[in-house]
């Protein structure tokens, strides 16, 4: 039972962050595009306007959609070297205590960005630059926060009720 639930949460995640990734890339792309439209343009005298501003906000959703892909993958910075040391159990502890500690915080900024977004609607808030609305961007960071909270919540609870080191 906890094999096939787990393996379940963990396949969900799985697409989830692989969806949050292509649109991350998608986003990346986008923007990549959007500074060589700029320094063309810049080139003949005819800049786009906001391009700063849309750049900053492009650049936090690309962020916040690549943690549950990184996470999923393992593709981040981690400090084997430091816990090999330890016994098996030990780590699994030091494991499971890291996962609940991040998960718990990237839930918690899942909520609260959710609430600064509901904020900005409220108070009818423009971006500086091109006065547009920029709460979307706000929610899509949530979005890519609680994506990390949940592969972060299926990671600890392989380690505590599997015993395996994700």
């Amino acid at each position: 039972m906890k094999h096939s639930l787990l393996g379940f949460m963990d396949r969900t995640g799985a697409r989830i962050s692989h969806v949050l990734a292509i649109f991350a890339g998608l986003t990346l792309t986008a923007m990549m595009l959007l500074a060589c439209w700029n320094m063309v343009g810049r080139a003949f005298g005819a800049p786009l306007k906001g391009t700063f501003e849309l750049i900053g906000f492009m650049g936090a959703v690309v962020a916040a959609f690549s943690l549950a892909y990184a996470q999923q993958s393992r593709s981040h910075i981690f400090v084997a070297f430091f816990i090999a040391r330890f016994s098996r159990r030990v780590r699994l502890a030091l494991d499971a205590a890291v996962h609940l500690a991040s998960a718990a915080f990237f839930l918690y900024a899942a909520v609260e960005l959710e609430g600064l977004a509901a904020f900005i609607v409220d108070m009818g808030e423009l971006s500086e630059t091109l006065q547009i609305v920029y709460y979307p961007f706000v929610q899509a960071v949530a979005l890519g926060c609680l994506a990390m909270g949940y592969v972060l919540v299926v990671a600890f609870c392989k380690t505590v009720f599997l015993a395996e080191e994700v």
